[in-house]
């Protein structure tokens, strides 16, 4: 029986050929994977990427705390909501081109790059002249005007899944950027709506869809435990499962540990001080030092 809209892997290669393996196959053969420059980083090599920062950008003194968090634990991008899309109008939405301009600024100071989330298209240039790499959050995957205008704007885009997406519909959103003329798309597993969703955790963190991914795709995908799990102790045991599971890096979202310092205007509840941070690098540098040791035996 045909079924209006639905899509089965085979289909791939029509709904998105850009993005597909199998039609890039002698360029990206078996599970290779597309290299992503975002200046000195590089996503989809041995080394993965650690991503953190604050939810969203409160000041220019919380957002430098937090990004020599950063540098000290090891990690090697900053990210930072500037413009926060929120389930009610009346809660914080990020300090706008205010918060732009302190993550340049930071970014700057630090020397990490930086990636912030546009909700706008009309907003596109004005994000990317503040930040090295574009997000696109879990709400707007689908939004195809703004994954227009990011593609033709041409700089490194972080895609994130939409929190009810299947499979062909995240890639054929990748597609939207991809026939712009931009293949640096990143994309980001983030948790996905089912049963159990707000029982015990936020959402339900995907990660059978990464293999699945690497055998439709070239592009490097890496894991958001933060908003897949919602809770802080769950942070970290997510981060481990998601390198071990084939995650090119992680999106983590970090909040200061002085006592005086002010409670996160946004997802607090799931915000990992330094200590944590730490151990989540230190477990992914391990184990790429495990790896490289592994394959030069092998050989």
């Amino acid at each position: 029986m045909a079924i209006a809209g639905a899509a089965a892997s085979a289909d791939f290669t029509k709904i998105c050929p850009l993005v597909s393996r199998r039609t890039h196959a002698q360029e990206y053969p078996e599970l290779e994977t597309r290299a992503v420059e975002v200046k000195d980083v590089t996503f989809g090599g041995a080394r993965s990427v650690m991503i953190a920062g604050p939810c969203s950008v409160e000041s220019y003194e919380q957002t430098l705390e937090l990004a020599h968090v950063v540098e000290q634990c090891g990690g090697d991008m900053l990210r930072g909501g500037a413009f926060k899309p929120r389930t009610s109008p009346h809660d914080f939405q990020g300090l706008g081109v205010e918060g732009l301009q302190i993550l340049r600024e930071v970014g700057r100071q630090t020397g990490l790059p930086v990636v912030t989330e546009v909700m706008d298209p009309r907003l596109v240039e004005t994000v990317g002249e503040h930040a090295d790499m574009l997000q696109i959050g879990s709400r707007n995957m689908q939004n195809y005007p703004l994954l227009v205008e990011v593609g033709r704007y041409g700089k490194p885009v972080l895609l994130k899944r939409g929190m009810a997406a299947s499979l062909c519909e995240w890639l054929g959103a990748a597609e939207y950027i991809a026939q712009e003329g931009n293949l640096n798309i990143v994309l980001c597993e983030r948790g996905i709506k089912a049963y159990p969703s707000g029982e015990y955790s936020r959402f339900i963190l995907d990660l059978n869809v990464l293999q699945a991914l690497k055998q439709e795709t070239f592009l490097p995908v890496i894991v958001d435990p933060s908003h897949a799990t919602g809770v802080a102790a769950m942070v970290e045991p997510a981060s481990r499962a998601a390198m071990e599971a084939g995650a090119h890096g992680l999106l983590i979202e970090i909040a200061s540990e002085r006592k005086d310092a002010a409670r996160p205007k946004c997802d607090a509840a799931q915000a990992i001080g330094a200590a944590a941070l730490t151990r989540i690098v230190e477990f992914a540098r391990n184990r790429e030092m495990h790896l490289l040791e592994a394959k030069a035996y092998a050989v």
